[in-house]
């Protein structure tokens, strides 16, 4: 074996057996992070400026190998402002990024001290879909936002407050063209109808088509800086959408409305996954309540 392949895999060798536990923690944390950096960045317009950075990054790194002193200056001085610079034009992803990371960490403390149960959610949606349905046959434009872990408090200031179990009937009267809230947003909290006529951020996004009106950009945009779920009616063609993290889908009909709304509000929160071991515990006591459907079950 060549000297210097001996050398080689020596060095390898002494390299692997130098490494500790907390070595392979930190490799595997780094591994994570520029992973979820990444994700974040790759479906979002931050995309674009990162592969800029990245480029001001290689290009700083090769001046200094090929030995370009006024290039090395430049880009030096550059650098030296460069989180400052990179603060301000990912000043919106990174405001996104930080709720969401919040939210996400206070999910569980949030969902013991609320005491939502799966039938009061189930009650809004089931509720949301039959109206949105008939304001669809009669292209009755509607903006609804399904509150989830991101507290939406400074948009509800906006609006009016109603706090109302959740109806058909008071959702299509909400958003009758001759009400004074129709023209802003309605706000469901904790599975009831909680605020009305409250304004929404416009998304800023280029890329949205140019056929989607203000109200879709409204709901792209309350989605893009929270992780709500929005769910708009066209007052134009009556088609029904979905917004969630700054994507909307088109064309849902009763059905898959409410099962679209399902699977983020009920399927995927962890607040009302917790609501499901209970049943355990009230039979102990003899309540005979399922969850799942708010209904008490009498089968013995």
């Amino acid at each position: 074996m060549p000297e210097w392949l001996t050398d080689f895999s020596g060095g390898i060798l002494r390299t692997i057996k130098s490494i500790s536990f907390f070595d392979i923690i930190d490799i595997i944390g780094v591994a994570f992070l520029l992973y979820y950096v990444y994700k974040f960045i790759r479906d979002r317009r931050a995309g674009k400026l990162a592969l800029g950075v990245v480029f001001i990054f290689a290009f700083q790194i090769l001046s200094d190998i090929l030995e370009m002193h006024a290039m090395q200056y430049i880009l030096q001085n550059v650098l030296q402002v460069g989180l400052i610079t990179l603060v301000v034009l990912f000043q919106p992803e990174l405001r996104s990024a930080l709720e969401k990371m919040g939210g996400e960490s206070l999910r569980g403390i949030r969902s013991i001290g609320e005491q939502k149960t799966a039938s009061q959610v189930y009650a809004a949606i089931d509720s949301v879909a039959a109206a949105v349905t008939e304001m669809s046959a009669s292209k009755t434009g509607a903006l609804i936002v399904f509150e989830r872990s991101t507290k939406l408090g400074d948009l509800i200031l906006t609006g009016t407050v109603i706090n109302a179990d959740p109806s058909p009937f008071l959702i299509k009267n909400v958003f009758f063209n001759k009400a004074p809230l129709h023209d802003g947003a309605l706000i469901v909290r904790d599975g009831r109808l909680y605020a009305a006529g409250c304004l929404l951020p416009l998304s800023t996004n280029p890329d949205i088509i140019k056929d989607l009106g203000t109200r879709h950009r409204a709901a792209i945009g309350m989605s893009e800086n929270s992780d709500a779920v929005v769910v708009v009616v066209s007052e134009e063609t009556g088609t029904v959408s979905v917004a969630y993290e700054g994507t909307p889908k088109r064309g849902f009909n009763r059905s898959s409305l409410s099962k679209e709304l399902r699977k983020y509000m009920v399927e995927s929160r962890e607040g009302i996954s917790k609501k499901a071991r209970l049943p355990f515990i009230k039979n102990k006591f003899g309540d005979k309540t399922d969850v799942k459907t708010g209904e008490e079950n009498t089968d013995e």
